[in-house]
């Protein structure tokens, strides 16, 4: 195996060490007994685990560290990034650590796409652990057994390939996984046709590519969908209690019938995509069908996280208009009540690129909370706010704080299903509106 990037550092610091992507990093540095430290702006669970593993938090000087590494959500005026510069320390980006870490591994599978990521990568980890494959893999999220980050061998790399920034061009997977091709981070491409072609660009990039049939004009993919044309496709999904069911076919051979612990159709694309990718890596279906029995879901994908008045309580990190389309859908179907819905929407950009299918798509409800904007790292814009959105659809409310939300959650009754919707701090916002209702 080639000379380690990760052996040429003693220690790393990491600024925004508390985000998702970037604590999972710290945690495999961590294990390879590397001093790790870092800073964020508020202190969450991440930086409490790492704490808890050995990371210095919020302390020390930057001259005690060999490689700074930054978050793109900071800004470029970020106090820690200038220090850094004026010391001229080495200073590299998340993803281009993502992509050294990567080379440590024999195999890398990488899965971008619009929305999916998560779900697919983390159902991949259980099909891995399953097969009892030396492994790690990089989470965007928490799943429910595995976190965002977990290692046992340096076999396989499974990541989540973000294409905000362009960041998932810096990977050469070996098995690159595109779950689709919709349009998001418009303001970092420019326009739809650029963004479709940065995906062929990593596609070209891998030695397999397994993608959503009839999406991208890839040569020698192999496709996933519900087509029966697709490489990939499923048969008979129903619903049977707690949990989904379907028959999962390559090609005119039924592999099998798989059953999950997750609903929506949408996850059913995920667990294709997922079963695609094994296959090209050599796993047998018996021990993919072991793994995706196993998944239990992921963190802030349509997770419990309490009731009121009866009604359950889901919180799903969708924020694009067709994730939030795809769970309203699913949360109709199990519902025997009214649906609430509480969003809020992810930076002003996207909303404002994306207006028009917000509108579209959350018109229709009749219980609909508007929550305030998660800016991000973005500055105001009107045109792209929350409250421009709420003030363009007829039966909407809007929200910007939590007494908000528990007068407009209160009203929900037993059988009702009320859902948060974002990828912001909605999360924490509602855990604290559900827990004053049942307080």
């Amino acid at each position: 195996m080639r000379f380690k990037f990760t052996d040429k550092f003693d220690s790393f610091y990491f600024i925004g060490i508390g985000g998702v992507s970037m604590s999972g990093l710290a945690k495999y540095l961590l294990s390879l007994g590397k001093k790790v430290g870092g800073s964020d702006a508020s202190p969450n669970a991440y930086t409490e685990e790492l704490a808890a593993a050995g990371a210095i938090i919020n302390e020390g000087a930057l001259n005690d560290y060999d490689l700074i590494v930054y978050t793109d959500a900071i800004k470029e005026t970020d106090l820690r990034l200038c220090e850094a510069q004026k010391l001229g320390k080495q200073i590299i980006s998340r993803g281009q650590l993502l992509y050294e870490i990567s080379r440590d591994f024999e195999t890398v599978v990488a899965v971008a796409g619009c929305h999916g990521k998560t779900t697919c990568t983390a159902m991949l980890a259980h099909i891995f652990s399953a097969a009892e494959k030396e492994f790690a893999v990089h989470i965007g999220g928490n799943d429910l057994t595995f976190s965002n980050f977990y290692y046992r061998g340096n076999e396989f790399f499974i990541t989540e390939a973000c294409e905000y920034k362009k960041n998932f061009l810096l990977l050469e997977p070996d098995i690159a996984v595109i779950l689709n091709s919709e349009p998001d981070h418009i303001e970092c491409y420019g326009s739809e046709a650029a963004l479709k072609q940065a995906y062929i660009e990593f596609a070209d990039r891998a030695e397999a590519v397994v993608s959503l049939y009839c999406d991208l004009p890839i040569k020698n993919s192999v496709s996933f969908g519900f087509d029966k044309s697709a490489r990939y496709y499923a048969k008979n999904i129903r619903v049977c209690g707690d949990d989904l069911t379907f028959v999962a076919c390559e090609g005119e051979t039924e592999l099998g019938v798989v059953k999950l612990k997750v609903h929506g159709k949408h996850n059913v694309l995920n667990a294709l995509a997922a079963i695609a990718a094994a296959r090209a890596a050599g796993i047998g279906f018996d021990a993919i069908n072991k793994g995706l029995g196993e998944f239990i879901g992921v963190e802030r994908r349509f997770e419990k996280i309490g009731e009121v008045n009866g009604a359950v309580c889901i919180a799903d990190y969708a924020h694009h208009p067709n994730e939030l389309r795809a769970v309203i859908r699913t949360a109709k179907k199990l519902s025997s009540g009214k649906v609430f819905v509480v969003f809020q929407p992810h930076t002003y950009s996207r909303t404002k690129s994306l207006f028009k299918e917000f509108v579209k798509v959350l018109s229709p409800l009749n219980n609909l909370l508007i929550y305030k904007t998660f800016a991000a790292r973005e500055y105001f814009d009107d045109a792209g706010s929350a409250l421009t959105l709420s003030q363009s659809i007829k039966k909407s409310r809007y929200g910007d704080d939590v007494k908000d939300l528990t007068a407009f959650i209160s009203g929900a009754e037993e059988g009702d299903t009320v859902l948060f919707l974002g990828a912001g701090d909605i999360y924490n916002i509602a855990k604290k509106a559900v827990e004053l209702l049942q307080d």
